[in-house]
């Protein structure tokens, strides 16, 4: 599979699977799963043809591991970043010291303001080291990598949960929790 397709076929789960699964007629469960079998048929009468192999390749190559097969491989569901009310099961985990929010210039005086929100999603999302965050802050420009005190977070009672891709997911980060570069 071409890296192109493989590229236009995960936007594709990205947005049905996180955002707009109705757009298609696919209803999520209230964990966020819905059958292989739906989803494929769902894509094809929205003109989108792919078969199980070319969603296996997908979800197996993806670099995010955004999207997780159930354990019997009938079911599929995004790893995190859902705009559509899901609860992913994810037990509360106590976070490491330290993790990293990669954003861009242009968002600072918000955040310095309001600190970390969700925005349009039911989470903010956080990375285990800088150099992910880095990663994720160049999408919309120069990134900025700010450090969250999670441990401190943590302790003054804010609930953390750890996504089956790694990404650490929070509620909110208070500005007070932020240290930003510079």
């Amino acid at each position: 599979m071409n890296p192109e397709r493989t590229k236009r076929i995960s936007k594709y789960l990205a947005r049905h699977l996180r955002h707009d699964p109705g757009r298609i007629g696919l209803t999520l469960d209230a964990h966020g799963w819905v059958p292989v079998d739906q989803l494929l048929a769902a894509a094809a009468a929205d003109g989108v043809r792919f078969g199980r192999a070319e969603l296996e390749h997908v979800v197996a190559t993806n670099d995010k591991r955004r999207f997780a097969f159930d354990p019997e491989g009938t079911r599929i569901r995004a790893s995190q970043g859902h705009s559509v009310a899901v609860d992913l099961g994810l037990p509360p985990a106590e976070p490491p010291e330290f993790l990293y929010h990669g954003t861009h210039g242009r968002a600072l005086e918000a955040i310095r303001a309001e600190g970390l929100r969700p925005m349009a999603r039911q989470h903010v999302h956080l990375s285990p080291d800088r150099e992910t965050a880095t990663r994720v802050g160049a999408r919309r420009g120069r990134p900025v990598v700010l450090s969250v005190a999670s441990g401190a977070m943590h302790r003054a009672g804010h609930v953390f949960h750890l996504s089956e891709n790694g990404v650490w997911l929070t509620t909110a980060v208070p500005a007070a929790f932020l240290r930003f570069p510079g």
